[in-house]
């Protein structure tokens, strides 16, 4: 293994080379509107409170919907669900329709069919680097069947 400076370039490229699980993240607008986006910048923090943290770039437009109303609902997606991962990452608007969804215990937008869904009350936001880190306390949890949609060296992988 060798070493080299640190560029922007060299940085994501190591840092894709950890597979990681995609979801989307979603809110609702005062006005009931919902919103979300591709993530894959998400963990688990806290067993006790449970605590979840996602990390949205601050120049992404829909990060202003998130902190006013003050929850989220990570949905975690399953293989099958490759579109969805696309169409919150690559639609300017329009992004939930067609979509089927439902309101979770905190208003936010839950989506049909994904792996696991945390639905989440914001309890601390962090600026960092490029970043806006939004911590949740889980209040609400569903879970259900098949395989993760995966993320590894900038492209969508499989469990084998």
């Amino acid at each position: 293994m060798s070493s080299a400076l640190v560029t922007t370039d060299l940085f994501r490229r190591a840092c894709g080379l950890f597979a990681t699980g995609i979801a989307v993240v979603t809110t609702r607008a005062a006005d009931g509107t919902p919103h979300g986006l591709t993530i894959n910048s998400f963990c688990s923090l806290s067993l006790t409170p449970p605590l979840v943290m996602v990390a949205i770039d601050r120049d992404c437009g829909v990060l202003s919907r998130f902190e006013p109303n003050g929850h989220y609902a990570v949905n975690i997606l399953r293989e099958a669900q490759l579109s969805l991962s696309i169409r919150f990452a690559q639609f300017p608007e329009g992004r939930f329709t067609g979509i089927e969804w439902r309101e979770g215990q905190t208003g936010s937008p839950i989506l049909d069919g994904v792996l696991a869904v945390l639905d989440c009350r914001i309890v601390q936001v962090v600026d960092t680097g490029d970043h806006r880190v939004l911590v949740g306390e889980v209040v609400d949890v569903a879970i259900g069947e098949g395989q993760p949609l995966l993320f590894f060296a900038s492209n969508y992988a499989r469990l084998k």
